[in-house]
């Protein structure tokens, strides 16, 4: 008998209480429809939220089955990805951005590359392949750009760092993410570059993704912390560490 892997969808979140509620009940319906060959599982990863998310959370939790949450002290999208990944005991462990900008049904071909011969999967707005919706020009450009330089500065082959939907393997959560420095935007990048450099094996999804123009990301901070963390990986090169 085929083994049933075990899957963890770990759901950042910093004052979402507008729509994690319904989000999450949307996410909980198609992984029951269409992954429930899997031993799948839903956390919310709070971290220093101010507004009823916590709140909201605690009570999904108590109403959904397979669903539970983790609240951190401190901000960061990275630092609670990695801290709901560390906990979880599952063989696959993705994250998605609460609001669901990337269509659900890119989400079982991500979780079978992993099953198969995948380390990281993630999702891509940037190949032939992708449908984008609703993009503000500006964030195209500045998203083009930030991804032409981590090829330029590191040589890698993946197209983009940014999307929040991704995934890895029990192999990368021990081996990998103890490197990972960055806690805050930048992680999704450190990952990819270092990951790749270190010689996991990367699998890209071309997803359909709309965009969400009530989202909390603060893009002239959240560009900041990236550049910032070009620079640093480009001088530090953790990869070469042994």
């Amino acid at each position: 008998m085929p083994k049933k892997y075990k899957l963890e969808i770990v759901v950042p979140i910093y004052n979402e209480e507008k729509e994690l509620a319904a989000n999450i009940k949307k996410l909980h319906t198609f992984l029951k429809n269409r992954l429930n060959f899997y031993q799948w599982h839903i956390t919310i990863a709070d971290n220093a939220s101010t507004d009823r998310s916590l709140e909201i959370a605690k009570k999904i939790s108590k109403s959904l089955t397979n669903t539970g949450y983790i609240h951190l002290e401190e901000k960061g999208r990275g630092r609670a990805v990695k801290e709901a990944w560390r906990k979880s005991k599952s063989d696959i462990l993705v994250y998605m951005d609460v609001d669901l900008s990337t269509d659900l049904n890119n989400l079982p071909p991500l979780v079978n590359a992993l099953v198969g011969d995948y380390d990281i999967a993630i999702g891509s707005r940037l190949l032939p392949l992708s449908k984008v919706i609703n993009r503000p020009l500006k964030r195209e450009i500045l998203s083009r750009t930030y991804n032409i330089l981590i090829k330029l500065f590191f040589r890698t082959r993946f197209s983009d760092a940014q999307c929040g939907f991704k995934g890895v393997t029990r192999r990368v959560v021990n081996e990998l993410i103890p490197k990972i420095y960055d806690n805050a935007w930048f992680f999704d990048s450190e990952l990819l570059i270092v990951g790749e450099k270190m010689g996991y094996r990367i699998y890209e999804e071309p997803v359909h993704w709309v965009d969400n123009p009530g989202s909390t990301v603060r893009v002239l901070k959240t560009v900041t912390g990236d550049l910032l963390g070009l620079w640093r990986l480009f001088w530090t090169r953790p990869w070469r560490i042994k």
